[in-house]
């Protein structure tokens, strides 16, 4: 029997579709190379924004043209946007083709919901509170260089844009030992890249096998040094307000984690930033950038920018344009602010109009493109190492990544999948870099 798995979202949502494909994989299931061939599939879903509810909608429309060529085909819905208050009645309702519909905290049961949807029976069940973090899944990495591994789940910081607590629950910590186990183990697998899971890493708040408190930093500088071999270690996401000149020091110190960091700051206004309850002011978080820039002149700087926030002037949008135009991301990821049930900020007065939004968000993104194409020509020159992860055999043509976390393209005769190598950058094209093998 075949199945396939469609995912939305983050990537903690990624990580939680491999070990969907696991339970599915130990119970004898293979992937599907068409949604019209599986005889189940699973739809992991996300409710940050409303244009990703929309989506799951519209692809459920298309899972119901399926369902009624093929009565026996399950169809499963989990995930953040079933886990919202009332969200399954709303989906049996509009959805009655749906066989299994479960939240985030029971994800670890999606084996037992299966056996009972194989046996005729149809199963909705979101269970309201979080418990410990479940161990011991089995897990279906996808193919590359880069595994996932969670130290962290849920959020206490409660961002009044955000639905993520309501949906992912209070923050639990994995114990220290069992993530430096898991990156022990896919390093011996063979991956090259690990990067640590949370939606905020920073306030992990773990302990050892004696029982020893392990914070952020601490679990950093051990994963870094779990193996003699060369790898990397990444993470995401941090938190500002959390961000520690402890973090920092092992990110300088620490060959095996790349001079790179996502610090989504949301908006330079310190207005906004205290009415979405992000506890920091604008130049709290640039005293982080020039802190990290300090250590490590050249590390990239990714972040996250909302635009249309209830209230925000132009005065304020203004401000937001100064603090990219002071930071200099290397990547930036911008959203336009979306209405979400159940936060503060949905309740809130003088929502922002469609189109003074695109507005904004247009100069944000025209901003943040000439940014990126200076720093994209400032590394014309420069040898760069890189960490390969794609190769087409028909162009020879190798695909890679930087340690500050750019994309570079190069010629070579032969597949260095998950080899180091070192490229000088000789051109760009559109902010991609392009180079030379040494």
């Amino acid at each position: 029997m075949l199945y396939r798995i469609v995912t939305y979202g983050c990537q903690m949502n990624v990580h939680e579709s491999e070990k969907l494909a696991g339970i599915l994989e130990l119970r004898g299931f293979l992937p599907a190379e068409r949604d019209s061939d599986a005889d189940v599939i699973v739809i992991n879903t996300c409710c940050i924004r409303e244009n990703a509810e929309n989506r799951i909608l519209g692809n459920l429309g298309f899972v119901k043209k399926l369902k009624e060529e093929n009565r026996n085909l399950i169809v499963a819905v989990c995930g953040c946007m079933a886990q919202q208050d009332g969200a399954a009645e709303r989906l049996k309702a509009r959805c009655p083709f749906i066989n299994i519909i479960f939240g985030t905290h029971n994800l670890a049961e999606f084996g037992a919901y299966l056996d009972k949807a194989m046996a005729g029976k149809k199963v909705s069940e979101v269970w309201p509170q979080e418990g410990e973090p479940a161990e011991g899944l089995p897990v279906k990495r996808g193919e590359g260089v880069n595994a996932w591994v969670n130290i962290m789940y849920g959020c206490d910081n409660f961002c009044t844009y955000c639905v993520v607590p309501y949906v992912r629950g209070r923050e639990r910590s994995r114990k220290s030992e069992l993530v430096l186990d898991d990156i022990k183990r896919l390093l011996d697998e063979g991956f090259k890249e690990i990067t640590l899971l949370g939606q905020n890493v920073n306030s992990y708040s773990g302990t050892d096998a004696d029982g020893n408190y392990v914070n952020f930093a601490s679990l950093l500088e051990q994963a870094a040094n779990v193996s003699a071999q060369k790898y990397r270690v990444r993470f995401t996401t941090s938190h500002p307000k959390d961000f520690s000149d402890e973090v920092i020091r092992v990110i300088s110190d620490s060959p095996n984690v790349p001079e790179f960091i996502h610090l989504p700051a949301q908006s330079g206004s310190d207005r906004i930033l205290k009415a979405m309850n992000r506890k920091y002011t604008a130049a709290d978080y640039l005293g982080r950038i020039d802190a990290i820039k300090k250590l490590m002149p050249d590390a990239g700087i990714s972040g996250d920018i909302m635009v249309g926030f209830p209230g925000e002037t132009e005065e304020d949008f203004l401000d937001t344009l100064r603090l990219v135009e002071s930071v200099r991301y290397i990547n930036l990821f911008t959203f336009i602010y979306s209405k979400r049930r159940g936060t503060v900020a949905a309740s809130m007065d003088n929502q922002i109009d469609r189109i003074t939004a695109l507005g904004r968000f247009q100069r944000l993104v025209n901003l943040q493109t000439s940014i990126g194409l200076e720093l994209a020509a400032a590394a014309v020159g420069k040898t760069l190492e890189v960490l390969c992860d794609a190769y087409t055999a028909k162009t020879r043509l190798s695909r890679g990544k930087t340690a500050s976390g750019k994309i570079i393209w190069f010629k070579s005769d032969t597949e260095l999948t998950g080899q180091f190598v070192n490229v000088n950058v000789t051109h760009v094209k559109n902010s991609n870099l392009y180079g030379e093998l040494i």
